[in-house]
């Protein structure tokens, strides 16, 4: 059991807890998650670890309501406890004195960008963070992000905030100045990384991406994480999350994750309907 020590809504559907995991707090690295089941009869999610305190013995974690497991999350307040909490699981990011890195957040992706951009600095890096969103309202950790970096971009596609359009395309005005980085980390929804690497990959950057595929178990037996990684067949909770974009079949894990769409969709207005008629 473990107890949500703070509950803060950050917008219309995303959250971010507090939890008293002092085990997994002194452990744990930049890019790595846990999994958790919030009740009995609930599905386990992976989560990446979006912050912590090594001395007071929590971490956080932020997560988006999409589907019943996260929309039953979501109804726990402080001082209710999820049921299982297991991690610190994946490897940590790659962190090491590159030089200019690049940081590109899409979405709730914003959230392990954050660790993995903090560790990046205080490897002695120079860090270059664009973050977007939909629309304002939905942009997260701005003010932590910026503290961070040495500069930060803001994009929505609305153009309700900061630069009008994707990251995608804030990252293409900065190479179009001129800009030039030596490693570039790329977290959001996967057509978000796939354009994005896309770019990073031809403008000659070292690019990495952090793949949440569908996990179950967290420690390799299940299978479900399955990624192609320069052709080979990876397990994203073991071999992962991060890996080189490079190397990734795009193609393949959008299929895959397409698939489980119908399902989170009927899961979810099954749990609506339960909830109306409680």
């Amino acid at each position: 059991m473990t107890e949500i020590l703070k509950k803060k809504r950050l917008s219309d559907q995303v959250y971010r807890y507090r939890l008293s995991a002092p085990r997994i707090d002194k452990k744990h690295k930049a890019g790595q998650f846990i999994i958790l089941r919030p009740v009995i009869d609930s599905e386990r999610i992976p989560l990446t670890i979006s912050n912590s305190d090594g001395d007071a013995g929590w971490i956080e974690i932020i997560f988006q309501v999409v589907g019943r497991t996260t929309m039953i999350l979501s109804t726990l307040n402080e001082g209710d406890n999820i049921l299982d909490l297991a991690g610190p699981l994946g490897n940590p990011a790659a962190i090491e004195k590159f030089g200019k890195c690049v940081c590109i957040g899409g979405g709730v992706g914003v959230a392990p960008l954050y660790p993995i951009i903090c560790a990046l600095k205080s490897a002695g890096n120079d860090i270059v963070s664009i973050i977007g969103a939909r629309s304002k309202n939905l942009v997260i950790l701005e003010n932590e992000i910026k503290k961070a970096s040495h500069r930060i971009f803001v994009a929505t596609d609305d153009g309700s905030k900061g630069r009008p359009g994707f990251v995608s395309d804030v990252f293409k005005q900065l190479i179009a100045a001129g800009e030039k980085f030596d490693a570039a980390f790329v977290i959001g929804p996967v057509m978000m990384m796939k354009v994005t690497t896309g770019l990073t990959i031809a403008a000659g950057i070292k690019s990495y991406a952090s793949l949440n595929p569908i996990m179950i178990d967290g420690t390799g037996m299940c299978g479900g994480c399955r990624v192609t990684v320069f052709n080979k067949t990876k397990f994203a909770c073991l071999d992962g999350p991060e890996f080189d974009a490079d190397g990734i079949d795009w193609n393949e894990l959008i299929k895959r994750l397409n698939s489980y769409r119908m399902f989170e969709s009927e899961a979810r207005k099954k749990y609506k309907c339960k909830l109306g008629n409680v």
